[in-house]
């Protein structure tokens, strides 16, 4: 170009003498290789979108989540288990290196230190290449991530009690107690009794639901006087009648025994007066025949 060609001066800056406008190229210069956004784009992606959104909603129905009981807060022999995404986490805390006094090293310097490199790792392998081995360093470490994940994940699974799980956040109906009973009424006066069983019974931070075993009245008072597994003795504070009130309401499953069908000993008093009725007409058949 000679000096000045195409060129005005203004001042101490060169612009150009002629302007062309910003123009974007025609698609018919790419054939084969490119496509208008609107539709033809946008209408591909919500096709996709809506058949994902499809499976996604038929997923949630045949499978719904698997919910479990109310959380308590006094119960502490509940196990919680995160999320699968989080399970290559939950157990490397299992580890002795990682839990006890050395939790920081576990919850926060290795997952530091791990993230931290997969975040360094275009900065630690800036080359040009795409080629995987052609990279080492950033194929390397994102090869380790994946294989510590998926090895610290199938490890939690593997020791995971799920059957336990499953029992211990297992809904279970409400059982429908008299609180009108005497028996309910005592039972609200054994502080002792509320701070493991709970206000209704059915089971605190200690002590199971009172109505799961099927024990009679007698039973019932041995195990309230003499105690059972880690239940200690001499827990009850009252009389030897209101003792024998409570035990026949437990025993009658949360029922006044004159209310209910429980195992009680109104239940051995009915058996054996149908015993006895079972028995007389024998007896009156055998004085009929000697007359």
């Amino acid at each position: 170009m000679h000096r000045g060609k195409g060129m005005k001066f203004v001042g101490d800056s060169r612009v150009p003498a002629e302007r062309k406008p910003n123009i974007p190229k025609d698609y018919s210069e790419y054939p084969g290789k490119t496509e208008a956004f609107w539709p033809n784009f946008l209408l591909r992606e919500w096709m996709v979108g809506a058949v994902f959104l499809i499976g996604f909603l038929v997923l949630t129905v045949a499978h719904p989540a698997p919910l479990e009981s109310i959380a308590d807060p006094t119960e502490t022999s509940y196990i919680p288990l995160p999320d699968w995404y989080f399970l290559f986490l939950y157990q490397l805390l299992k580890y002795e290196f990682a839990s006890g006094p050395y939790t920081v090293v576990g919850a926060v310097i290795i997952p530091g230190i791990a993230f931290g490199a997969l975040l360094l790792a275009p900065w630690l392998d800036s080359g040009k290449e795409r080629r995987p081995y052609k990279r080492p360093i950033g194929s390397g470490l994102m090869l380790l991530g994946i294989v510590s994940v998926i090895f610290l994940t199938w490890e939690s699974v593997d020791q995971h009690d799920w059957e336990a799980a499953a029992q211990q956040g297992q809904i279970e109906e409400d059982m429908d107690i008299d609180e009108s009973a005497e028996g309910y009424e005592i039972y609200q006066t054994q502080d002792a009794c509320i701070g493991c069983h709970g206000g209704d019974m059915s089971g605190g931070a200690a002590g199971p639901n009172i109505f799961e075993s099927d024990y009679d009245t007698d039973e019932v008072i041995d195990i309230i006087q003499n105690g059972q597994g880690e239940m200690p003795a001499d827990q009850f504070e009252g009389s030897d009648e209101e003792l024998e009130t409570l035990a026949a309401y437990i025993a009658n499953d949360g029922q006044a025994p004159e209310n209910g069908d429980g195992g009680g000993e109104g239940n051995e008093n009915s058996e054996e007066n149908a015993e006895g009725n079972e028995e007389d007409p024998e007896e009156n058949t055998e004085e009929n025949e000697e007359e």
